[in-house]
């Protein structure tokens, strides 16, 4: 279950995802253990599939918690799971945490374990860095988030509560009970009743569907990790994405599908107007809340940029 050095010993950062050996932060997190002056250079990566056993989870949890050389954790695919089987493992879940049902960070504090949700956070933050502030108010555009998961759920949530907020956000999951899951956190997280619309899509025409509806400008999302964790794209190949719109994939590495079809719309002689951004930024501000959380370091804007220009050449 564990990827990176496993035999590592002495004080080490764990990383619970699904396939953490091919992730870039392998080779980014000890340049940012110097830059930041961490006490490890050490990363340790837990690797669970898709679907595992609630005691999987519990076990991984309860083995980071009695490890005192692993200093905390960062969690990915897996952060609502982890939440919905182990929360009572911690002895601390932050506001967020508790807010949205998700555990994306584990950090360790005078022996007790504390469980955060970074994803809000981090999805503000990279959004911010490339859409105008000031983008649906002067548009009228709509938001399609596909995928309801954490990271999903997290973004919908922080467009519904903007300033600058879309016309519409249109949540979509495969299946009924993410989206359930999506309506609680957003109704009590302060988001306008009406603004989200929650659409379970059985098929690749559904998608299709949502994606021709919308306006101009629209912000289309990739949540769903297909992409990444699995390959395919959420989004039917020959399907028009919407002119002078962004499309945003989390994703910044795997077969990256539904990354090759914004690009090679925007290719085309007229291009739409596409703006298309990758999940780069999105893993940097991730990881680098995370860092900030187990290592207890603060974390301006200005260090993030740093730590982004020390990433980059890993890419």
């Amino acid at each position: 279950m564990t990827a990176g050095d496993p035999g590592s010993t002495g004080p080490r950062m764990g990383f619970v995802g699904v396939s953490t050996g091919g992730s870039s932060i392998l080779k980014v997190f000890p340049l940012w253990a110097d830059v930041l002056g961490l006490p490890t250079r050490t990363l340790v990566g837990h690797d669970v599939p898709l679907d595992a056993p609630a005691q999987t989870y519990r076990d991984l949890v309860s083995a980071i918690a009695a490890d005192d050389e692993e200093l905390g954790a960062l969690v990915t695919t897996h952060k609502v799971a982890v939440h919905d089987t182990c929360a009572d493992l911690f002895d601390e879940l932050d506001e967020l945490a508790e807010t949205f049902g998700e555990v994306s960070c584990i950090a360790k504090r005078d022996g007790r374990l504390l469980g955060s949700a970074k994803d809000p956070i981090t999805a503000r933050l990279a959004l911010e860095e490339f859409l105008p502030a000031d983008h649906f108010a002067r548009t009228g555009a709509t938001a399609l988030v596909l995928g309801s998961g954490g990271a999903g759920t997290a973004l919908s949530q922080q467009l519904g509560v903007r300033d600058d907020r879309p016309g519409q956000v249109v949540c979509t999951a495969l299946e009924q009970g993410p989206l359930d899951h999506a309506r609680s956190v957003h109704e009590r997280s302060g988001v306008p009743a009406g603004l989200v619309r929650y659409v379970a899509t059985s098929g690749p025409e559904d998608v299709a569907a949502l994606v021709d509806a919308l306006p101009p400008g629209s912000l289309v999302v990739n949540a769903t990790g297909m992409g990444k964790d699995r390959p395919g794209s959420p989004v039917p190949d020959g399907v028009a994405l919407p002119r002078d719109g962004y499309v945003w994939d989390f994703n910044y590495r795997g077969s990256l599908e539904l990354l090759a079809q914004a690009r090679a719309q925007q290719a085309r002689p007229d291009g739409r107007g596409l703006h298309v951004e990758d999940g780069w930024r999105y893993f940097v501000h991730g990881w680098s809340q995370a860092v900030a959380e187990v290592f207890d370091v603060p974390m301006p804007p200005e260090t993030v940029d740093e730590l982004g220009r020390a990433a980059a050449g890993t890419r």
